[in-house]
């Protein structure tokens, strides 16, 4: 089963006079690319929550945001960077002096300045809140589940589709190759005769000779078979149940480099449509992957 990269869940719970909300946001990306957004006073709980996210999602950008509340608030604590409060006055006094200004140096300008008080962070209790954290992010994570599945099964019936089309591609391929040795033997008896005007006599066993070389030349047998290897590696890993994003982008690229071959060795019109309709297919099927984890 696949699974969509994009999708959102969020859950709201309260507990023993603790409230915790969680949202999250998936986007595609090449690999995990994870963001949490705790408060200052819970950063220890960020560890727990990217190790149950990791542990479901394997690929994209996922964005998390918590926010937690209790019925006693959270308490308030500040530092002073003493050094640099020191320093910052010194500095102060000596422009002071150097001008001759009469002004004295005051509190407002030394609090006023960056980095000199800071909010401490308070390290909260866990007790209560993670259990609190562990059943809320749980329900968001199977909401979250929910809705990639929901858009993994969207995305694998269109594929569905255009993967039947590329197998129509290959068999109308193969069928018409299978009479390119008898159109490169009449093609090469209508050159001989266009360039002679039919007054030599041409030799069959030596045009038939050369209309096998050519056919053997321009034969693309393997690339068909190959082409439909592939192509039932794509559904098989669409039926499994394992992250296929990155695996079914690199079928894609050799699917085309099979289709590019086909069709420089061919060398005939009608194979040469049926192709660039394939690599169309193609096309729209590489976009449809890019949402694949």
């Amino acid at each position: 089963m696949i699974k969509s990269m994009t999708a959102f869940a969020s859950e709201t719970q309260t507990r023993n006079g603790i409230t915790l909300s969680i949202e999250i946001r998936c986007y595609n990306a090449r690999h995990l690319d994870m963001a949490i957004r705790l408060p200052a006073a819970h950063a220890r709980l960020e560890d727990f929550v990217r190790q149950k996210v990791s542990g479901l999602i394997q690929r994209g950008r996922v964005e998390i945001r918590i926010g937690i509340a209790t019925e006693a608030g959270e308490s308030a604590s500040f530092r002073v960077n003493e050094s640099l409060a020191d320093a910052y006055y010194h500095v102060l006094n000596r422009i002071r002096d150097r001008y001759g200004l009469a002004d004295p140096v005051t509190l407002a300008q030394i609090a006023g300045t960056s980095g000199i008080i800071e909010p401490e962070d308070v390290a909260a209790d866990m007790t209560d809140i993670q259990p609190v954290l562990e059943e809320t992010l749980s329900v968001c994570l199977e909401n979250l589940e929910k809705m990639r599945e929901t858009e993994g099964y969207a995305i694998a019936a269109d594929l569905a589709g255009r993967t039947d089309k590329i197998a129509q591609h290959i068999a109308q391929v193969e069928e018409k190759a299978d009479g390119l040795p008898v159109l490169y033997k009449a093609r090469l008896e209508n050159r001989i005769n266009e360039l002679t005007h039919g007054m030599v006599e041409i030799d069959p066993g030596r045009i038939a000779q050369e209309a096998a070389f050519l056919a053997d030349k321009c034969d693309i047998s393997e690339e068909i078979t190959r082409a439909k290897s592939h192509l039932d590696q794509f559904r098989q890993l669409m039926a499994g149940n394992a992250p296929a994003g990155k695996p079914l982008n690199f079928l894609l690229q050799e699917f085309s480099r099979e289709f590019n071959t086909m069709g420089s060795k061919a060398g005939n019109a009608e194979i040469s449509h049926v192709i660039v309709s394939a690599k169309t297919e193609l096309e729209k099927i590489r976009e449809q992957v890019q949402n694949i984890e």
